[in-house]
Protein backbone atom coordinates (compact mmCIF):
# COMPACT_ATOMS: atom_id res chain seq x y z
CA UNK A 1 0.00 0.00 0.00
CA UNK A 2 1.50 3.41 -0.95
CA UNK A 3 2.44 5.70 1.91
CA UNK A 4 -0.22 8.30 2.58
CA UNK A 5 1.04 11.88 2.20
CA UNK A 6 0.74 13.87 5.38
CA UNK A 7 -1.45 16.93 5.31
CA UNK A 8 0.31 20.27 5.45
CA UNK A 9 -1.14 23.29 7.21
CA UNK A 10 0.45 26.53 6.02
CA UNK A 11 1.50 28.92 8.81
CA UNK A 12 -1.06 31.71 9.18
CA UNK A 13 1.70 34.25 9.82
CA UNK A 14 3.17 33.46 6.39
CA UNK A 15 -0.22 33.47 4.66
CA UNK A 16 -1.04 36.88 6.15
CA UNK A 17 2.31 38.26 4.98
CA UNK A 18 1.63 36.94 1.48
CA UNK A 19 -1.81 38.55 1.47
CA UNK A 20 -0.32 41.89 2.53
CA UNK A 21 0.33 44.35 -0.30
CA UNK A 22 3.72 45.91 0.30
CA UNK A 23 5.66 47.21 -2.70
CA UNK A 24 8.90 49.02 -1.92
CA UNK A 25 8.17 52.25 -0.07
CA UNK A 26 4.57 51.16 0.60
CA UNK A 27 5.14 48.39 3.17
CA UNK A 28 2.33 49.38 5.58
CA UNK A 29 0.27 46.19 5.28
CA UNK A 30 3.28 43.91 5.83
CA UNK A 31 4.40 46.06 8.78
CA UNK A 32 1.00 45.46 10.39
CA UNK A 33 1.36 41.69 10.02
CA UNK A 34 4.82 41.79 11.64
CA UNK A 35 3.46 43.95 14.45
CA UNK A 36 0.70 41.39 15.10
CA UNK A 37 2.83 38.21 15.07
CA UNK A 38 6.39 39.14 16.07
CA UNK A 39 6.21 42.29 18.19
CA UNK A 40 4.21 40.64 21.04
CA UNK A 41 6.91 37.95 21.42
CA UNK A 42 9.90 40.31 21.30
CA UNK A 43 11.36 42.26 24.20
CA UNK A 44 11.07 45.36 22.04
CA UNK A 45 10.16 46.34 18.49
CA UNK A 46 11.36 49.54 16.86
CA UNK A 47 10.47 51.24 13.61
CA UNK A 48 12.62 53.66 11.63
CA UNK A 49 12.45 56.28 8.90
CA UNK A 50 12.67 53.74 6.07
CA UNK A 51 9.85 51.57 7.44
CA UNK A 52 11.92 48.67 8.79
CA UNK A 53 10.56 46.62 11.68
CA UNK A 54 13.32 45.77 14.17
CA UNK A 55 12.40 43.26 16.90
CA UNK A 56 14.85 42.38 19.67
CA UNK A 57 15.02 39.32 21.93
CA UNK A 58 17.37 39.06 24.92
CA UNK A 59 18.67 42.66 24.74
CA UNK A 60 21.58 42.00 27.14
CA UNK A 61 22.84 39.03 25.12
CA UNK A 62 26.19 38.69 23.37
CA UNK A 63 27.02 38.49 20.50
CA UNK A 64 24.46 40.53 18.56
CA UNK A 65 22.88 38.39 15.85
CA UNK A 66 20.79 40.14 13.20
CA UNK A 67 18.37 38.14 11.04
CA UNK A 68 17.07 40.05 8.00
CA UNK A 69 14.32 39.23 5.55
CA UNK A 70 12.82 41.88 3.29
CA UNK A 71 9.08 42.43 3.36
CA UNK A 72 8.77 44.56 0.23
CA UNK A 73 7.69 43.32 -3.17
CA UNK A 74 7.24 44.49 -6.75
CA UNK A 75 4.58 46.99 -7.75
CA UNK A 76 3.24 49.46 -10.32
CA UNK A 77 3.35 53.17 -9.43
CA UNK A 78 0.73 55.44 -11.02
CA UNK A 79 2.54 58.31 -12.80
CA UNK A 80 0.04 59.76 -15.30
CA UNK A 81 -3.68 59.71 -16.15
CA UNK A 82 -4.75 60.44 -19.73
CA UNK A 83 -7.91 62.28 -20.76
CA UNK A 84 -9.86 59.02 -21.16
CA UNK A 85 -9.03 57.96 -17.58
CA UNK A 86 -6.42 55.28 -18.26
CA UNK A 87 -3.57 55.10 -15.74
CA UNK A 88 0.04 54.93 -16.84
CA UNK A 89 2.66 53.62 -14.46
CA UNK A 90 6.30 53.00 -13.65
CA UNK A 91 7.52 49.65 -12.35
CA UNK A 92 8.80 49.34 -8.78
CA UNK A 93 11.50 46.66 -8.78
CA UNK A 94 12.66 44.35 -11.55
CA UNK A 95 9.43 43.31 -13.25
CA UNK A 96 9.63 41.25 -16.45
CA UNK A 97 7.60 43.36 -18.89
CA UNK A 98 6.20 40.30 -20.63
CA UNK A 99 4.39 39.43 -17.39
CA UNK A 100 2.52 42.73 -16.98
CA UNK A 101 -0.45 42.76 -19.42
CA UNK A 102 -3.78 41.14 -18.62
CA UNK A 103 -3.42 41.11 -14.83
CA UNK A 104 -5.92 42.00 -12.17
CA UNK A 105 -4.42 44.65 -9.90
CA UNK A 106 -5.40 46.33 -6.67
CA UNK A 107 -4.52 50.01 -6.31
CA UNK A 108 -4.07 51.29 -2.76
CA UNK A 109 -5.65 54.73 -2.45
CA UNK A 110 -6.56 57.08 0.39
CA UNK A 111 -10.14 55.87 0.05
CA UNK A 112 -9.38 52.15 -0.08
CA UNK A 113 -8.68 49.64 -2.83
CA UNK A 114 -9.52 50.35 -6.46
CA UNK A 115 -9.58 47.36 -8.81
CA UNK A 116 -8.07 47.52 -12.25
CA UNK A 117 -6.70 45.51 -15.15
CA UNK A 118 -3.37 46.01 -16.91
CA UNK A 119 -3.98 46.56 -20.61
CA UNK A 120 -2.26 46.78 -23.97
CA UNK A 121 -3.35 46.46 -27.57
CA UNK A 122 -4.90 43.06 -28.27
CA UNK A 123 -2.86 40.67 -30.39
CA UNK A 124 -5.40 41.03 -33.23
CA UNK A 125 -4.53 44.73 -33.49
CA UNK A 126 -0.76 44.20 -33.75
CA UNK A 127 1.14 43.90 -37.01
CA UNK A 128 3.81 41.23 -37.55
CA UNK A 129 6.73 43.13 -36.05
CA UNK A 130 4.74 44.31 -33.03
CA UNK A 131 3.69 40.74 -32.25
CA UNK A 132 7.35 39.80 -31.81
CA UNK A 133 8.13 42.75 -29.55
CA UNK A 134 7.79 42.89 -25.77
CA UNK A 135 5.78 46.05 -25.06
CA UNK A 136 7.54 48.91 -23.31
CA UNK A 137 6.11 50.02 -19.98
CA UNK A 138 4.76 53.20 -21.57
CA UNK A 139 2.83 51.06 -24.09
CA UNK A 140 0.72 49.58 -21.25
CA UNK A 141 -1.82 51.05 -18.85
CA UNK A 142 -4.23 50.24 -16.02
CA UNK A 143 -7.94 50.29 -16.84
CA UNK A 144 -10.17 51.08 -13.84
CA UNK A 145 -13.40 51.18 -15.81
CA UNK A 146 -13.94 54.95 -15.97
CA UNK A 147 -14.49 57.34 -18.90
CA UNK A 148 -12.43 60.42 -18.13
CA UNK A 149 -9.37 61.79 -16.37
CA UNK A 150 -11.63 63.67 -13.96
CA UNK A 151 -13.49 60.50 -12.99
CA UNK A 152 -10.24 58.57 -12.60
CA UNK A 153 -8.69 61.21 -10.35
CA UNK A 154 -11.75 61.10 -8.12
CA UNK A 155 -10.77 57.49 -7.38
CA UNK A 156 -6.96 57.41 -7.57
CA UNK A 157 -4.05 59.81 -7.16
CA UNK A 158 -0.67 60.17 -8.81
CA UNK A 159 1.77 58.13 -6.73
CA UNK A 160 -0.73 55.44 -5.70
CA UNK A 161 0.72 51.93 -5.81
CA UNK A 162 -0.77 48.83 -7.47
CA UNK A 163 -0.04 45.16 -6.86
CA UNK A 164 -1.00 42.13 -8.91
CA UNK A 165 -3.82 40.10 -7.35
CA UNK A 166 -2.57 36.50 -7.13
CA UNK A 167 -3.20 35.07 -3.68
CA UNK A 168 -1.69 32.17 -1.76
CA UNK A 169 -2.76 28.66 -2.73
CA UNK A 170 -1.54 25.18 -1.90
CA UNK A 171 -0.90 23.26 -5.13
CA UNK A 172 0.17 19.79 -4.02
CA UNK A 173 1.05 18.66 -0.49
CA UNK A 174 3.43 21.37 0.77
CA UNK A 175 4.08 23.02 -2.61
CA UNK A 176 2.41 26.42 -2.83
CA UNK A 177 2.08 29.43 -5.10
CA UNK A 178 1.68 33.11 -4.32
CA UNK A 179 2.40 36.54 -5.71
CA UNK A 180 5.26 37.50 -3.41
CA UNK A 181 7.12 34.60 -1.85
CA UNK A 182 10.00 36.91 -2.81
CA UNK A 183 10.45 37.78 -0.08
CA UNK A 184 7.57 37.31 2.32
CA UNK A 185 9.08 33.85 2.84
CA UNK A 186 12.30 35.41 4.16
CA UNK A 187 10.48 37.93 6.36
CA UNK A 188 8.43 35.08 7.80
CA UNK A 189 11.52 32.95 8.46
CA UNK A 190 13.35 35.61 10.48
CA UNK A 191 10.21 36.62 12.38
CA UNK A 192 9.20 33.05 13.15
CA UNK A 193 12.75 32.28 14.30
CA UNK A 194 12.50 35.01 16.93
CA UNK A 195 9.04 33.79 17.97
CA UNK A 196 10.31 30.24 18.54
CA UNK A 197 13.40 31.39 20.40
CA UNK A 198 11.20 33.57 22.62
CA UNK A 199 8.91 30.64 23.38
CA UNK A 200 11.72 28.29 24.42
CA UNK A 201 12.56 27.72 28.08
CA UNK A 202 16.22 28.52 27.57
CA UNK A 203 17.08 31.79 25.84
CA UNK A 204 20.08 31.97 23.51
CA UNK A 205 23.32 33.58 24.65
CA UNK A 206 23.05 36.05 21.76
CA UNK A 207 20.94 39.13 21.48
CA UNK A 208 18.73 38.23 18.52
CA UNK A 209 17.43 41.05 16.36
CA UNK A 210 14.94 40.04 13.66
CA UNK A 211 14.44 42.71 11.01
CA UNK A 212 11.74 42.90 8.36
CA UNK A 213 13.60 45.15 5.95
CA UNK A 214 12.09 47.66 3.54
CA UNK A 215 12.99 48.59 -0.03
CA UNK A 216 15.25 45.66 -0.89
CA UNK A 217 13.83 45.47 -4.40
CA UNK A 218 15.10 48.95 -5.24
CA UNK A 219 18.59 48.70 -3.77
CA UNK A 220 18.78 46.96 -0.34
CA UNK A 221 17.98 50.30 1.24
CA UNK A 222 16.27 49.17 4.43
CA UNK A 223 19.01 46.67 5.24
CA UNK A 224 21.63 49.40 4.81
CA UNK A 225 20.13 51.63 7.49
CA UNK A 226 18.92 48.82 9.78
CA UNK A 227 22.37 47.24 9.96
CA UNK A 228 23.96 50.57 10.81
CA UNK A 229 21.45 50.98 13.65
CA UNK A 230 21.57 47.43 15.01
CA UNK A 231 25.38 47.19 14.66
CA UNK A 232 25.48 43.37 14.79
CA UNK A 233 28.52 41.15 15.15
CA UNK A 234 26.92 38.41 13.02
CA UNK A 235 24.03 38.47 10.55
CA UNK A 236 22.05 36.10 8.36
CA UNK A 237 20.05 37.43 5.43
CA UNK A 238 17.16 35.23 4.35
CA UNK A 239 15.83 35.56 0.82
CA UNK A 240 14.71 33.33 -2.03
CA UNK A 241 16.97 31.68 -4.59
CA UNK A 242 16.42 30.29 -8.06
CA UNK A 243 15.26 26.68 -8.11
CA UNK A 244 16.52 25.22 -11.36
CA UNK A 245 14.46 22.02 -11.38
CA UNK A 246 12.30 23.06 -14.32
CA UNK A 247 12.70 23.05 -18.13
CA UNK A 248 14.85 25.49 -20.09
CA UNK A 249 17.54 26.26 -17.52
CA UNK A 250 21.25 25.59 -17.96
CA UNK A 251 22.55 24.13 -14.70
CA UNK A 252 26.11 24.72 -15.89
CA UNK A 253 25.37 28.44 -15.59
CA UNK A 254 22.90 28.58 -12.72
CA UNK A 255 23.60 25.54 -10.54
CA UNK A 256 21.39 22.64 -9.51
CA UNK A 257 18.75 23.52 -6.91
CA UNK A 258 15.36 21.94 -6.34
CA UNK A 259 12.18 22.47 -4.41
CA UNK A 260 12.15 20.21 -1.37
CA UNK A 261 15.95 20.03 -1.27
CA UNK A 262 16.23 22.24 1.78
CA UNK A 263 17.68 25.73 2.31
CA UNK A 264 20.22 27.08 -0.13
CA UNK A 265 23.28 28.11 1.90
CA UNK A 266 25.45 30.57 0.02
CA UNK A 267 29.24 30.50 -0.20
CA UNK A 268 31.51 33.13 -1.76
CA UNK A 269 33.06 36.58 -1.13
CA UNK A 270 29.80 37.99 0.28
CA UNK A 271 29.76 35.26 2.92
CA UNK A 272 31.85 35.00 6.08
CA UNK A 273 33.51 31.54 6.09
CA UNK A 274 33.07 31.09 9.85
CA UNK A 275 29.32 31.76 9.50
CA UNK A 276 29.08 29.42 6.51
CA UNK A 277 30.81 26.61 8.39
CA UNK A 278 28.59 27.07 11.45
CA UNK A 279 25.45 26.98 9.31
CA UNK A 280 26.53 23.66 7.82
CA UNK A 281 27.45 22.29 11.25
CA UNK A 282 24.02 23.24 12.60
CA UNK A 283 22.23 21.74 9.61
CA UNK A 284 24.16 18.47 9.87
CA UNK A 285 23.61 18.24 13.61
CA UNK A 286 19.86 18.79 13.29
CA UNK A 287 19.44 16.58 10.22
CA UNK A 288 18.29 19.49 8.06
CA UNK A 289 18.85 18.95 4.32
CA UNK A 290 20.57 21.80 2.49
CA UNK A 291 21.94 22.84 -0.88
CA UNK A 292 25.13 24.85 -1.35
CA UNK A 293 25.00 27.87 -3.63
CA UNK A 294 28.21 29.52 -4.87
CA UNK A 295 28.21 33.22 -5.80
CA UNK A 296 31.43 34.96 -6.88
CA UNK A 297 30.31 38.54 -6.19
CA UNK A 298 28.12 40.58 -3.84
CA UNK A 299 24.77 38.81 -3.94
CA UNK A 300 21.55 40.43 -5.11
CA UNK A 301 20.20 40.35 -1.55
CA UNK A 302 20.33 42.28 1.71
CA UNK A 303 23.55 40.36 2.49
CA UNK A 304 25.56 42.67 0.25
CA UNK A 305 24.61 45.73 2.30
CA UNK A 306 24.86 44.00 5.67
CA UNK A 307 28.38 42.65 5.11
CA UNK A 308 29.98 46.08 4.62
CA UNK A 309 28.02 48.12 7.18
CA UNK A 310 30.07 50.10 9.71
CA UNK A 311 33.32 48.16 10.30
CA UNK A 312 31.94 45.03 8.63
CA UNK A 313 29.60 42.23 9.72
CA UNK A 314 30.17 38.46 9.62
CA UNK A 315 27.38 37.68 7.19
CA UNK A 316 25.63 34.57 5.90
CA UNK A 317 22.87 34.06 3.35
CA UNK A 318 20.18 31.39 3.48
CA UNK A 319 17.66 31.18 0.63
CA UNK A 320 14.37 29.40 0.03
CA UNK A 321 14.39 27.64 -3.38
CA UNK A 322 11.79 29.28 -5.61
CA UNK A 323 10.56 28.83 -9.17
CA UNK A 324 9.52 31.72 -11.45
CA UNK A 325 11.02 34.62 -9.47
CA UNK A 326 9.52 38.08 -10.10
CA UNK A 327 6.41 36.69 -11.75
CA UNK A 328 2.82 36.85 -10.45
CA UNK A 329 2.88 33.14 -9.51
CA UNK A 330 6.03 32.16 -7.62
CA UNK A 331 6.28 28.59 -6.32
CA UNK A 332 8.01 27.25 -3.19
CA UNK A 333 7.88 24.13 -1.07
CA UNK A 334 6.75 25.13 2.42
CA UNK A 335 8.88 22.30 3.83
CA UNK A 336 11.90 24.31 2.68
CA UNK A 337 10.55 27.39 4.45
CA UNK A 338 10.14 25.39 7.67
CA UNK A 339 13.66 23.98 7.30
CA UNK A 340 15.02 27.53 7.06
CA UNK A 341 13.33 28.42 10.35
CA UNK A 342 14.75 25.33 12.03
CA UNK A 343 18.24 26.12 10.70
CA UNK A 344 18.19 29.68 12.02
CA UNK A 345 16.92 28.55 15.43
CA UNK A 346 19.81 26.07 15.63
CA UNK A 347 22.30 28.71 14.50
CA UNK A 348 21.14 31.23 17.10
CA UNK A 349 21.35 28.63 19.86
CA UNK A 350 24.87 27.62 18.76
CA UNK A 351 26.36 31.08 19.27
CA UNK A 352 28.52 31.56 22.36
CA UNK A 353 29.51 34.66 24.27
CA UNK A 354 32.27 36.45 22.39
CA UNK A 355 31.63 34.90 18.97
CA UNK A 356 32.14 37.48 16.23
CA UNK A 357 33.05 35.63 13.02
CA UNK A 358 36.45 37.26 12.72
CA UNK A 359 38.92 35.20 10.69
Amino acid sequence: MPKKARSFTPPQFLVDLLDARSPSGYETEAQAVWDAYVAPKADSTARDALGNRISTLNPEGDPVLMLAGHMDELGLLVTYVNKEGFLYFATVGGIDRVMIPGRRVAIQTKNGLVRGVTGKRAVHLLDGDDRKRVPEVHDMWIDIGVGSRKEALERVSIGDIATVEHGFELMNKSVALARAFDNKAGAYVVGETLVRLASARKKPAARVVAVATAQEEIGVRGATTATFGVNPHIAIAVDVGHATDHPDVDKRRFGDFRLGGGPMICRGPNINPWVFDLLLTCADRAGIPYQIEADPRPTGTDARAIQIARAGVATGLVSVPLRYMHTPCEIVDLEDVEACVQLLVEFARALKHGDNGHW
